[in-house]
């Protein structure tokens, strides 16, 4: 790997590399993905399975799109046991994680004023599931879960099919462990555009939810406003700080963990110490080596792999700030300490054997994170993403009487004189 000196220039620079893979960067994906959605809107199942065929290489149609119950039960006996005793520990980790979450409807009553917010599930959510490059089933769970614990009352999943036509087992059985109600052998920009507007055989829903490739990440910005979504997610990214002490070891391998998700995934340690740099830069080259995908590694790095040196902690603190990367391991004497200074990152893993990967997959919170630095006003995937929130607000006619013309002079200074009728009208005379 690279290795920089940090200065405010190098900084510059590096998120300026890092920005231009935000969706704003692919204007031509995004003309291809307009005419899709438009297809879909107009055309339904047809176009669905049309694109399918074209991307996918897999006929499907309105009997084939759905997972039924036989290939759900081939799901369970093709799956190794152990793995699946391993998903549904990690269901019970994001499950009692989130339930600290959920929150309920509150009310206060004061002299003839009752007010209050009313907190809903969302009826039906459409959960989007990756099976390109590589099959995400822990995403099925960090997508759903959530969902279940807010109470949501429909759950359905679109994933791409697999060259045989069906899926991978084990996202399958992840999705019913979780609780989904309907999976559907779709994916892409076209079954975001499905979900978006409905078709035929599948369902219109109230969100979106989930990341995906580029024309996934297009489509949802696209649908945005017609359904809700969670966020624009990007490439995947992690940032590790560290002083002296860190193990270069282990720094290696946990900047190896997402450099391999993909070419745009970006890899990047900000340390205090050289000697620790170049340390780290050769076990990257050693277990690169050794790794099965070694040539996804390798474009990643070569495109968004680097090592800044900085002067002091402080120096490699604020960087970690302005980055606000999507992971930030805290590899440093006192991480506890220095995480206390840390204002922007998705998820924040503390000490040597808190590395990336248990997030991933086992801890409970959730993986999908905010990426490309909008971890400074983005959150984490939660159980407020499934919910809605009404204001409740009712006064007695006494409540009202005393403030009834402040009311009304803020309406006529808006020029607003309706409004202030609305009001004023209830006081016109003593019959009303």
């Amino acid at each position: 790997m690279r290795i920089v000196t940090l200065t405010e220039q190098s900084k510059r620079e590096l998120q300026d590399i890092l920005a231009k893979r935000s969706t704003d960067s692919f204007r031509k994906q995004e003309d291809a993905v307009a005419e899709i959605i438009k297809n879909v809107r107009a055309n339904g199942d047809s176009a669905v399975f049309d694109y399918t065929a074209r991307f996918d290489g897999v006929e499907i149609t309105k009997d084939t799109i759905e997972v039924t119950k036989e290939e759900i039960e081939q799901a369970y006996r093709e799956i190794d046991p152990e793995l699946l005793k391993v998903i549904r520990d990690a269901i019970k980790n994001i499950r009692d994680y989130h339930m600290l979450q959920k929150r309920s409807s509150w009310f206060d009553t004061k002299d003839g004023i009752f007010l209050g917010q009313r907190i809903l599930p969302i009826a039906k959510v459409g959960v989007y599931v990756p099976g390109g490059k590589a099959v995400l089933s822990s995403s099925v769970l960090m997508n759903v879960i959530p969902a279940k614990v807010a109470g949501v009352n429909e759950i359905i999943m679109v994933t791409p099919p697999q060259k045989s036509g069906g899926l991978n087992p084990t996202s399958v059985v992840a999705a019913v462990e979780a609780g989904v109600d309907r999976i559907l052998k779709v994916g892409g920009a076209q079954a975001i555009a499905a979900l978006a507007y409905g078709t035929e055989s599948i369902p219109k829903v109230d969100k979106i939810v989930g990341p995906g490739n580029i024309y996934v990440a297009l489509a949802k910005k696209a649908v945005y406003g017609s359904v809700g979504i969670d966020s624009i997610a990007g490439p995947s990214e992690i940032l590790v700080l560290a002083d002296e002490t860190a193990n270069p070891r282990y720094v290696a391998a946990d900047l190896l963990s997402q450099a391999e998700h993909d070419e745009l995934a970006s890899a990047i340690l900000v340390t205090t110490s050289k000697e620790l740099a170049e340390k780290v830069s050769v076990w990257v080259d050693n277990f690169t080596k050794k790794l099965s995908r070694q040539a996804v590694i390798e474009k990643s790095l070569e495109n968004y792999g680097y090592i800044f040196v900085a002067e002091s902690m402080k120096q490699a603190i604020d960087t970690a700030n302005d980055i606000a990367s999507e992971h930030l391991e805290i590899l440093t004497k006192n991480p506890f300490d220095t995480m206390t200074y840390i204002k922007n990152a998705g998820a924040i893993f503390l000490g040597e054997y808190s590395s990336e990967p248990l997030g991933d997959y086992f801890a409970g919170p959730d993986h999908i994170l905010p990426t490309n630095g909008t971890a400074r006003f983005f959150s984490p995937l939660n159980v407020d993403d499934f919910v809605k929130k009404s204001s409740v607000i009712s006064y007695s006619r006494e409540a009202l009487q005393p403030v009834w013309k402040e009311i009304t002079t803020f309406a006529e200074a808006e020029g607003l004189t309706a409004h202030a009728n609305s009001i004023a009208v209830r006081f016109e005379n003593k019959e009303d």
